[in-house]
């Protein structure tokens, strides 16, 4: 191992892969990702730049396994989905919504600008596991409350899993394109939560 490597690693037990990840993942949360260079994530992971290269395949693999950090991150400051089974539907679907929500309200600056990107968007897509994303935890609930009977057996759910996110994206479409971002009223929270529950809720 190089002096320089072992300078880098000096604090932990981390891989140089894992290093770089890291390093990555807190240049996306401070500066977003659009704009980030093979040679400023080098910089400043302490290494030669060529060395990202031993690593990752080009800058795309680095910079979406460290938006998929990062992301994990956000979800992990935002706390505990509810479990099925408890509380209400009506509560629980609120508490889902916004998550949703405040995540995408988060990782706006992250992703702002990669649309220009599009490896990058692609590699980060790429890199989901089955039921990772908020979005597959949500419909693994959905799935979970119709079993149980508390949504109606025959229930759409797939549908009102794509209206949550869908609701979700438009804030960050609404931001992007209008350039500020406006957040959803607990009004409107619960109506979009009475929409859907008047199309999966259990009856009587």
């Amino acid at each position: 191992m190089s002096p320089r490597r072992a300078a880098v690693l000096r604090e932990g037990d981390r891989s140089l892969r894992e290093h770089l990840v890291v390093t990555a993942e807190r240049m996306i949360s401070e500066q977003g990702a659009a704009g980030l260079t093979v040679r400023a994530i080098a910089r400043e992971a302490g290494v030669a730049d060529g060395v990202l290269y031993n690593h990752f395949a080009d800058k795309e693999e680095l910079l979406a396994e460290a938006l998929r950090a990062y992301v994990a991150s956000v979800e992990r400051g935002l706390g505990e989905l509810p479990e099925p089974g408890r509380g209400t539907v009506a509560a629980n679907l609120r508490a889902h919504l916004e998550h949703g929500l405040a995540m995408h309200r988060a990782i706006l600056p992250a992703f702002a600008g990669l649309a220009a990107q599009p490896k990058v968007l692609d590699r980060f897509a790429e890199r989901g596991r089955p039921g990772e994303d908020w979005r597959d935890r949500l419909l693994d609930y959905l799935r979970a409350e119709r079993d149980l009977g508390r949504l109606n057996p025959d229930a759409k759910v797939e549908a009102a899993a794509a209206m949550i996110v869908g609701v979700c994206h438009e804030t960050v479409l609404t931001a992007l394109l209008q350039g500020v971002a406006r957040p959803m009223a607990a009004k409107d929270v619960d109506d979009l939560v009475a929409v859907i529950l008047d199309g999966i809720g259990a009856g009587g």
